[in-house]
């Protein structure tokens, strides 16, 4: 079995991320501010444009008929939707991104006046941070956790034997799941990130192996 992990298209967000997302101060509270990132950011022409050289690119890496899993936000399911067109894909919050809570879109000013407590977390073991309010999770522990769990799905029978799947997904899941398929320590994988991350819809490529995933090749779309 084949596994192509994907980091969705280029949004809206990731385009003009400090000019609209990041006001300071933001525009937006906690809860609205995550409801906007999940339901309405979409894709830029660009990301369009990478949509494309997915649907080209993907069936080479899966072949025909793959499983679909996508995470629960928009441009996650607008890339799939786009560059797979026709085969349905199963939406789970397991790939979704890491929940920031109330700090979803807060500067890191404002985030450290707001919420002196976690500053030095944020600041120096970021992997650790747990965002403040309902539901704000962890990279190490929530997101980490979460991966952890649909790699358990995979395995466990809902997907065909020998069938490719093809997972749509965010950038900080996916320092989660390298963590866990590389069984690498997430700060290892972080500090790599932190040199160079992955562009949008860059593909991971993995093969099932003996006791887990090899990873096969790292496939970048153009500039």
């Amino acid at each position: 079995m084949r596994l192509a992990v994907v980091r969705h298209a280029e949004s809206v967000e990731n385009a003009d991320k400090y000019n609209g997302f990041y006001q300071d101060p933001r525009p937006w509270a906690g809860a609205a501010a995550h409801a906007l990132s999940r339901d309405v950011i979409g894709l830029t022409v660009r990301g369009f444009r990478q949509t494309a050289w997915l649907g080209e690119t993907l069936p080479t890496v899966v072949g025909d008929g793959p499983a679909l899993f996508v995470s629960q936000y928009r441009r996650a399911r607008d890339t799939a939707e786009l560059a797979m067109p026709g085969i349905a894909a199963e939406v789970t919050g397991l790939l979704n991104e890491q929940h920031y809570a109330d700090a979803t879109y807060m500067t890191m000013r404002e985030l450290f006046a707001t919420f002196p407590d976690g500053a030095d977390d944020r600041r120096h073991r970021k992997h650790l941070w747990t965002p403040p309010g309902e539901g704000g999770e962890s990279l190490a522990v929530g997101v980490h956790g979460r991966v952890s769990a649909f790699l358990t799905l995979l395995s466990s029978g809902a997907v065909e034997a020998g069938r490719s799947v093809v997972a749509f997904t965010h950038h900080t899941t996916i320092l989660g799941l390298r963590a866990v398929l590389e069984q690498r320590p997430v700060t290892e994988v972080v500090e790599e990130s932190r040199a160079r991350k992955l562009p949008n819809a860059a593909v991971l490529v993995y093969r099932a192996a003996a006791g887990g995933y090899e990873l096969e090749q790292v496939i970048e779309p153009p500039a």
